[in-house]
C-alpha cells in the first residue's frame, strides 16, 4: 500500500508536466506571443465597433482588454503605451462614446477601466470603472416589474437569463473585486451563476441560445464557458458556490470533448457535424480548457490534448496582419435552424479578436492565478 502511494506521488508531477508541455511546445506559427503581437498591436489602429452606432461595444472592451492583459503579461511598452492613449481619449475628445449604463451589454464596459486601475493605481480609472459594476445592483427609477422582482431575490435587475450575460456580468463583477477586494462582487456574480446554471443547463453540460431557441449556438455556449472559467479563477475554494459551478463547468468541458472536430475547432452548431467550423466560439472553449489544465481543474491528460489541438486548429485562422477569419456577426436568437447555418462570417470582426487573446494570455500565463 504504502509503495502503491510512494509511486502515484512520484508519477504525479510527472503527468503533470506532460500536460503543462503539450500547453507550451509550439510548432512555427502557432507561438502564442507571436500570434498574439499581431492581433493585439492589429488593434492600435483599429476603428471603434460602437453599440447601437453610439457607444463602445463589447466586443471592443473584451479586445481591448485582451491587448492591455497581453501588454502587461510580454512586458510590451509601447502596446500599454498605445492601450492608454487610446483610453484616455474617452475622457475627452470622445467623451460622448462612454457606454451609459443601463444594460447588462453596456454595463460591462466597467471590466476595462478597472483592469487598467489594477495595473497603474490610477485612481481616475477606478472612479470611472465602479460606477458600471454597482449600478447592475442599483435598481433605477424607471424599471421594469420584472426587473424589481429580480433585484428583490438579490440577483442583478439586468438579469434576462440570456447565456451571454454570464460573461457581461460576471467580467464587471469580477474586475470590480479584483480592484477592490470588495468579495460582494464575486459573491453577486457566483449567486447569479448558479441562477443561469440551475436555470439554462442541459442535461448535455451545453446551452440552448434560448430556452424558446433549441439550438446549441457556439459562441453564445462560448460566453458561459468563459464566465464560469472566469470565477474558478477568482473563487476561494471555501466559497458556497464554486462547488455548483466547477460541477456546471466540468459538465459542459465533458460535452465540449465530445464535440470538437478534426480540425480542433467546434462548429457554428456545435452538435451538427455538417455545420462550418466557427472562430469566436472555439476560442472561448480553447480558453477555458486551456485555464481549466493549467488550474488543476480539468484532468490533463485528458483534456490538454483537446486545448492543444484547439490551439493549433485557431492559429490557422489568423492572417500575417492579425485578422481572425471566420467569425459569425452579432446574432439574436431565432428558432430556425437553417438561420445559424447561413449567417454571415467576418474576418477581423471583434467577437473573434477577443476570445483569441485570451488563449493567448492564458497560455503565457503561470499556472493557479
Amino acid at each position: 500500500m504504502i509503495k502503491n502511494v510512494f509511486l502515484f506521488l512520484l508519477f504525479l508531477p510527472f503527468k503533470f508536466c506532460i500536460g503543462q508541455t503539450e500547453l507550451t511546445n509550439f510548432p512555427a506559427g502557432a507561438d502564442p506571443k507571436e500570434v498574439g503581437y499581431r492581433i493585439a498591436h492589429r488593434f492600435i489602429t483599429g476603428k471603434h465597433m460602437l453599440h447601437a452606432g453610439k457607444w463602445i461595444s463589447y466586443p471592443e472592451t473584451f479586445y481591448w482588454t485582451g491587448a492591455v492583459n497581453y501588454a502587461h503579461l510580454t512586458g510590451d511598452q509601447q502596446l500599454t503605451q498605445a492601450m492608454k492613449d487610446r483610453f484616455s481619449k474617452l475622457t475627452s475628445v470622445e467623451q460622448n462614446l462612454l457606454p451609459i449604463k443601463n444594460h447588462v451589454d453596456l454595463n460591462m464596459f466597467g471590466s476595462l477601466p478597472l483592469r487598467l486601475y489594477q495595473l497603474t493605481k490610477d485612481k481616475s480609472y477606478l472612479d470611472l470603472g465602479l460606477p458600471y459594476a454597482d449600478t447592475q445592483w442599483e435598481v433605477p427609477q424607471n424599471a421594469s416589474q420584472a426587473e424589481k422582482d429580480w433585484a428583490q431575490k438579490g440577483y442583478s435587475w439586468q438579469t434576462r437569463l440570456w447565456i451571454d450575460d454570464m460573461y457581461m456580468i460576471t467580467i464587471v463583477q469580477a474586475a470590480a473585486f479584483r480592484a477592490t477586494g470588495d468579495p460582494k462582487y464575486l459573491d453577486r456574480a457566483a449567486k447569479e451563476m448558479v441562477l443561469y446554471l440551475d436555470d439554462l443547463q442541459r442535461p448535455n453540460g451545453l446551452f440552448y441560445h434560448a430556452p424558446d431557441v433549441p439550438y446549441y449556438w457556439g459562441r453564445g455556449n462560448g460566453w458561459m464557458a468563459a464566465g464560469m472559467t472566469e470565477l474558478l479563477r477568482m473563487l476561494p475554494r471555501d466559497h458556497r458556490d464554486r462547488p455548483r459551478i466547477l460541477k456546471g463547468y466540468l459538465k459542459m468541458m465533458k460535452s465540449l470533448k465530445k464535440y470538437q472536430s478534426k480540425s480542433g475547432l467546434w462548429n457554428q452548431l456545435i452538435d451538427q457535424p455538417d455545420c462550418w467550423a466557427e472562430t469566436s466560439g472555439s476560442a472561448m472553449f480553447a480558453y477555458a480548457m486551456i485555464s481549466g489544465v493549467k488550474q488543476g481543474w480539468l484532468n490533463s491528460k485528458q483534456y490538454s490534448p483537446v486545448a492543444r489541438n484547439a490551439w493549433l486548429g485557431l492559429t490557422k485562422y489568423v492572417d500575417d496582419k492579425g485578422a481572425v477569419y471566420d467569425v459569425c456577426v452579432g446574432t439574436n436568437k431565432k428558432n430556425d435552424k437553417q438561420y445559424y447555418y447561413d449567417r454571415p462570417r467576418h474576418t477581423g470582426d471583434y467577437h473573434g479578436q477577443a476570445p483569441y487573446l485570451w488563449c493567448v494570455n492564458a497560455l503565457l500565463e503561470d499556472g493557479d492565478k
